[in-house]
């Protein structure tokens, strides 16, 4: 397999489409790539810089990808200006075949559904990649932002999908305050509300792992008495705003979108035992209700009657998350005779180090293993991941999920 990637900066979309196209043609010897996947900021015009990249790559090219805050490569972590990268794969023993769904904002299920029927998996199948729009309405000044449901979503994915496939994927948005509409590469053309996914087959190897970094604050667990959808109105019988007031000792959190710091929490695993970070899903605070009379979440599958607990984002857990999750995959790939081909990595936004406040980059960990064993890396700051965790796929938050394709 040839690999190549490339990265720009430039705030003209279409040069920085080319500018990407050109490099990642030269940084991998590649003549004509099977797939490509990119990404650009919110801050580029997208039809411009997926132009810029088919002028270079040929429009018979199948470009997948979209919006992201921002581009993690070998040498770049980036997420400020107008950040732009792309990886190519080219094969002649891995064979990918890519699907698109259309107005997933008019209902999750049926478009994975869709997805999931034009894919048509089977056993031999290895993997199965997939983007979707997290946003379907941005925020703004008076309301937090409407999320596409990962969960739903992944459950119309998986009604006719081979068991066996492992379902990896990411909620794509494009600048931290999630306050831009996003966009979908579909292959040919650009498109919106939308998912894409691509099945991979052939001579390889799929590993993954889950970077995690989230504390109980308390160990104190609340139910959920009151909830519509990803919104929360009361714990315990009691309004949930003035929970959380009380918790910050203030009310500026009000004004954050998403929320800093704090985090719900489901425990998956034995409840009151010691905590163990791989068997909770968390979920994000995308900001108060207008009236303040609740919160909104990334997701809407915390319903009446679940027990959860406040989470706090523990940065210096985060990073060593990052490091010994990335250092035990790649150990298995070598353990198990396979050469590590590709390591793709899928990181929450709110882990960047100018977000989470801490002074180095959780995604240097993972980039400095990869530069070890020579191994292209390439990867995006997201709004939602996906990995299968505890027997399914979920969509989850403030992770970062790590892939390496290995050749068998």
């Amino acid at each position: 397999m040839k690999i190549g990637t490339g990265y720009s900066n430039h705030p003209d979309a279409m040069v920085s489409g080319k500018m990407v196209a050109k490099k990642i043609l030269a940084s991998g010897g590649l003549d004509h790539p099977d797939l490509v996947m990119a990404f650009c900021s919110g801050n580029l015009e997208h039809e411009e810089y997926f132009e810029g990249l088919q002028s270079v790559l040929g429009r018979e090219i199948p470009i997948i990808g979209g919006s992201a805050v921002g581009i993690i490569t070998n040498t770049i972590v980036s997420y400020s200006g107008y950040p732009a990268g792309a990886v190519a794969l080219q094969s002649d023993d891995i064979q990918c075949r890519i699907a698109t769904a259309d107005r997933l904002d008019a209902g999750e299920t049926d478009a994975g559904r869709r997805l999931s029927r034009q894919l048509n998996s089977g056993s031999e199948d290895r993997l199965l990649l997939f983007f979707y729009d997290a946003v379907r309405k941005p925020a703004c000044a008076a309301a937090p932002p409407e999320l596409n449901t990962s969960s739903l979503l992944i459950s119309g994915i998986e009604e006719s999908l081979a068991p066996s496939i492992p379902v990896i994927g990411a909620g794509l948005v494009g600048d931290f305050a999630l306050i831009k509409a996003t966009a979908q590469f579909c292959g040919s053309a650009v498109g919106t509300q939308s998912v894409t996914g691509a099945v991979f087959n052939g001579n390889v190897s799929v590993y993954y792992c889950i970077m995690h970094g989230c504390t109980p604050l308390d160990g104190i667990y609340h139910r959920v008495t009151k909830s519509d959808g990803a919104c929360i109105f009361e714990l315990d019988g009691q309004p949930i705003v003035p929970i959380i007031d009380d918790l910050y000792g203030s009310q500026d959190w009000h004004n954050k979108k998403p929320v800093d710091l704090l985090t719900i929490g489901i425990n998956c695993g034995q409840k009151y035992s010691d905590p163990v970070e791989g068997r909770y899903v968390n979920r994000l605070i995308t900001g108060v209700l207008p009236k303040g009379e609740g919160i909104c979440l990334f997701e809407s599958d915390i319903e009446e009657g679940a027990e959860i607990q406040f989470m706090l984002r523990d940065t210096q857990k985060m990073i060593d998350s990052a490091r010994l999750n990335t250092e035990e995959l790649m150990s298995r790939v070598q353990s198990e005779g396979r050469r590590a081909l590709l390591g793709f990595y899928i990181d929450c936004a709110g882990r960047a180090a100018e977000y989470s406040m801490t002074p180095d980059e959780e995604a240097s960990e993972v980039q400095k293993i990869f530069n070890r064993y020579r191994c292209p890396f390439f990867g995006f700051y997201s709004g939602v991941e996906v990995a299968p965790l505890l027997e399914r796929s979920r969509g989850l938050d403030w992770t970062g999920v790590l892939v390496v394709l290995a050749e068998d």
